[in-house]
């Protein structure tokens, strides 16, 4: 929970966004201990996905859209263990550049004019930093992602009704599921916050919003990554790393002499 009067190692919280956990109460140099520290397997998601997607080849598209999971939960690290305003903008803009990149992988294998798609979202993604940067949205800012991660669904949804592999699709419904649950944690740490706060042990809907949110991108980078596979006739199949965490294996043909 922010406080305008507490100070440490990073000087005085001057963020204008408040989560409902204590800040500074496990170390003077991390303001939100489990906001912070709930990022990390988000990191770890995306650098796993990042090599799958380097040495299988898959286009450059894709080993982008990893590194931006990886530097939007980079950003959030930053800006929880610090609340500093200016680091704010290291959080929000981030997120609106990774939706924009998802724009792009969803929409460009059917877009006629592909040139033309990747320079508006470059253009729009650096006119909303700049911007944003100065108006700092608050409410604006909520509806403006709210928006653009609704025009993705319907990409997604033409995707997995065209899949019919039985693990593909069950990646769509882990997607579906982390991303309402995610919600879900958001919602109640926002809302119910005053009373969250009372409560004997915290449950840090945040940090499990960041956990969860983690898991749907990893999803969503997997599913969109087999659903590419199939477009090229590379033969994908959903195979799991330690038995566990589904990744894409594809078996790409053999060039003609």
């Amino acid at each position: 929970m922010a406080d305008s009067m507490v100070a440490s190692f990073w000087g005085p919280v001057t963020s204008t966004t408040e989560l409902c956990e204590e800040n500074y109460a496990h170390s003077s140099y991390i303001a939100e201990f489990y906001n912070t520290i709930s990022n990390v397997p988000c990191v770890l998601l995306a650098l796993i996905g990042l090599v799958n997607a380097f040495c299988q080849g898959f286009e450059k598209r894709f080993s982008v859209l990893h590194i931006s999971n990886m530097i939007l939960a980079i950003g959030s690290m930053i800006f929880h263990a610090t609340l500093q305003l200016l680091l704010q903008q290291s959080d929000e803009t981030p997120m609106v550049w990774e939706i924009l990149l998802y724009m792009y992988v969803l929409y460009s294998p059917d877009w006629h004019y592909r040139s033309t798609m990747p320079t508006f979202l470059f253009l729009y993604g650096a006119a909303f930093a700049v911007v944003h940067f100065f108006a700092r949205f608050q409410v604006v800012f909520k509806l403006h992602y709210v928006g653009l991660c609704l025009l993705c669904i319907p990409w997604m949804y033409k995707y997995y009704i065209q899949t019919k592999d039985v693990g593909a699709k069950r990646l769509a419904k882990l997607w579906v599921l982390t991303l309402t649950l995610g919600t879900l944690c958001w919602l109640v740490d926002r809302v119910f916050c005053k009373k969250l706060s009372h409560w004997y042990v915290n449950p840090q809907g945040h940090a499990w919003w960041h956990v969860l949110m983690g898991l749907n991108s990893y999803y969503a980078n997997t599913f969109l990554m087999f659903c590419r596979a199939q477009q090229r006739g590379w033969e994908p199949r959903i195979t799991h790393l330690l038995g566990f965490l589904p990744y894409v294996k594809v078996q790409k043909p053999e060039k003609r002499e």
